[in-house]
């Protein structure tokens, strides 16, 4: 088992740096730092949650499977939050299928010494709460998005949003795991993706993303972002947007190297 810290101080993961210290050192002796892989399957429907995750660096995503084997994407995860929040709920059996997305540190606790954690961490139990609030936030305004919004407006938001929490401005992306998790066919990003490059937005080649205007892709993107991240600030550990108007990172700290300790 790999300790991460003996303060959280430094930990990305905003749940957890909220903490107070008396409550952290009753996670730490069950907290294990692990390096998830693009597309690692963490459980799909119908498995049993072993664990829970608190990522640092890189994005978890959630996907609905249907009887024909197409998913699409209903949140995404990352140092803001925790997956999966059934286990907070009480549910023993995954509903939906949860993949990494983008490449990086996870702390995992095995479930049930989250549980019992969370029995007596009541900072714990509070965070877990309003962070739940917010995802349902996510998962509505992310519906009527997809209803509502041009498919140019939703890839904007989409990369926005991944863009905020790997804290980098060149991460791993294929067109495919896009399409997928915008649920449109490949053809269809394909164009999307091609006008924001052409207007000098992005750049993108060869699976990788690269955010060049970040100003000017967010003036692309519908009005979900800005009330998504919005409200994902306000929860604890977040901060208020800098006066300078710089991006600020979905972690609050400097990106920093994987553990050398890190398992996968």
């Amino acid at each position: 088992m790999t300790i991460v810290a003996r303060t959280n101080k430094g930990i990305p993961n905003r749940i957890l740096r909220s903490l107070p210290r008396s409550e952290y050192e009753l996670l730490m002796p069950h907290t294990e730092l692990v390096r998830l892989r693009v597309g690692q399957v963490v459980h799909e429907p119908g498995d049993e949650m072993g664990y829970v995750y608190f990522p640092n660096y890189g994005v978890l995503s959630m996907l609905t499977v249907l009887d024909s084997g197409e998913a699409v994407e209903i949140a995404t995860v990352g140092n803001e939050g925790m997956a999966d929040l059934s286990v907070f709920l009480g549910l023993k059996i995954a509903t939906s299928r949860l993949i990494n997305q983008v490449p990086g540190d996870v702390l995992r606790l095995k479930t049930p010494s989250f549980l019992q954690l969370v029995s007596q961490s009541p900072r714990l139990r509070a965070g877990l709460g309003l962070y739940m609030i917010e995802m349902f936030t996510l998962v509505s305004q992310s519906a009527a998005c997809n209803r509502l919004h041009s498919l140019e407006e939703r890839c904007a938001r989409w990369i926005l949003m991944t863009h905020d929490r790997v804290d980098a401005d060149t991460f791993p992306l294929t067109q495919e795991f896009l399409s997928t998790m915008l649920g449109v066919r490949r053809p269809s990003v394909t164009v999307a993706a091609g006008i924001l490059q052409k207007a000098g937005f992005i750049s993108y080649s060869r699976g990788k993303m690269t955010i060049v205007d970040r100003a000017a892709l967010e003036a692309s993107a519908c009005e979900c972002y800005g009330i998504i991240t919005e409200r994902f600030q306000d929860l604890p550990g977040g901060g208020a947007t800098p006066e300078n108007g710089e991006r600020l990172l979905s972690s609050g700290l400097e990106p920093s190297e994987p553990s050398p300790g890190s398992r996968t």
